[in-house]
């Protein structure tokens, strides 16, 4: 398993975090309050967001929204996905997203991708700057390979700290971080928020129906990301198999990506709270090995990080 993050009067971080990507853009004020107070009742306490999510609107109303009961959350922000990791970029877009939150600190500051144009050593020499002095408590990771992560807590250790939190991509259909990612996490107890556990909504079997709204659609990158033949075979198939188990697909895609051995902590969002509700259905979900497995075997298994298939 990886690590467990805490809040900061030690609330320890939910199995779910809520992704505030959409608020301020397909979800307004109203239906980002909504989603917000219906994961709180489901015993959610991570909330993330980024710098750049609808032009700050996303930090905008979050900040609005954690008013209450601060000290049991634990907030996440990213930086650094635009103009690089160097410091006066990653200590602009801190102050940015922080003062957009109305936070004196965060718990979890992001390095959103990698940048191989800037020296690991002068990012993470940022980031312990800003844990020293108190404005973040924990140091995280995004988008990044197993190596890079690895220089990354190598230059950490060095200043006598270390990464806390990785963020990697993670779903039926996008299963890469099986091979090296979460056995690095666990092995240098390193928690994971893993995102898109809905497959960018392909897993919900909404496609397959013929809905005419959603990123697929709507955002070229997603559309690439996820054109290859058999995911979207995989995703009637998890149509088929949560109507079999009496559920949706979005409670079963989630409850699959939250049970692998590492204990990933996989990030849902929504448009309104009747579109979220099946994800957070995944935290009541009884998912035996069983049932994992089955699922596991609806998709292709990634091959080993040796290339020895037979190891499979």
């Amino acid at each position: 398993m990886t690590r467990t993050l805490t809040s900061q009067n030690g609330t320890p971080i939910s199995r779910l975090a809520f992704g505030c990507m959409q608020f301020g853009g397909t979800a307004d004020f109203g239906a980002a309050q909504e989603m917000f107070a219906a994961s709180r009742a489901a015993g959610i306490n991570h909330f993330d967001t980024a710098v750049g999510y609808n032009d700050g609107r996303a930090d905008d109303i979050l900040g609005k929204l954690i008013t209450e009961d601060r000290e049991s959350l634990i907030i996440a922000t990213k930086v650094g996905y635009h103009g690089g990791a160097g410091r006066k970029n990653i200590l602009t877009q801190f102050d940015q997203t922080r003062s957009r939150l109305a936070l004196d600190f965060v718990d979890v500051l992001y390095l959103h991708r990698f940048d191989p144009d800037t020296s690991l050593a002068e990012t993470i020499d940022t980031f312990v700057e800003l844990q020293e002095s108190g404005v973040i408590r924990y140091i995280g990771l995004s988008n990044f390979a197993a190596w890079q992560v690895m220089k990354a807590q190598m230059a950490a250790s060095v200043l006598g700290t270390r990464i806390d939190i990785f963020q990697p991509m993670y779903s039926l259909v996008k299963r890469q971080a099986e091979v090296e990612i979460l056995p690095m996490c666990a092995d240098q107890s390193i928690a994971v928020a893993s995102y898109s556990p809905l497959g960018g909504g392909l897993l919900t079997g909404k496609y397959a129906n013929g809905e005419s709204q959603g990123r697929l659609i709507t955002d070229e990158r997603y559309a690439e990301r996820y054109a290859v033949n058999w995911m979207h075979g995989t995703a009637e198939d998890m149509v088929e198999l949560a109507h079999d188990f009496g559920t949706e697909p979005a409670t079963l895609a989630v409850a699959w990506a939250m049970h692998h051995p590492t204990q990933p902590m996989p990030i849902i969002s929504a448009r309104n709270v009747d579109q979220l509700r099946p994800s957070l259905d995944a935290l009541t979900f009884k998912m035996t090995p069983e049932i994992r497995n089955r699922v596991s075997m609806m998709s292709v298994h990634p091959t080993p990080a040796t290339d020895r298939l037979e190891e499979l």
